[in-house]
């Protein structure tokens, strides 16, 4: 999969941002279907799996450092 790849080569704060991003995104496409004006319904399934993909990730890092602090 290249994009966990993508996203295992950023920083953090970049993750933050582009959650923020996919929020957003998420919250317009959300409308889109509701008022039947969406282009790509299966933009919205991308954008689901992309922002569970940023949150594992963060996760990760996080057990990673909380077993670094205990040792």
């Amino acid at each position: 999969m290249a994009q966990i790849d993508d996203l295992k080569t950023r920083s953090d704060d970049q993750l933050v941002e582009q959650l923020a991003e996919l929020k957003r995104e998420q919250f317009n496409l959300r409308f889109q279907a509701a008022t039947n004006q969406i282009e790509k319904p299966v933009r919205i399934r991308e954008v689901r799996r992309t922002i569970a993909r940023i949150r594992t990730l963060q996760n990760e890092r996080l057990r990673v450092a909380a077993a670094n602090d205990k040792e």
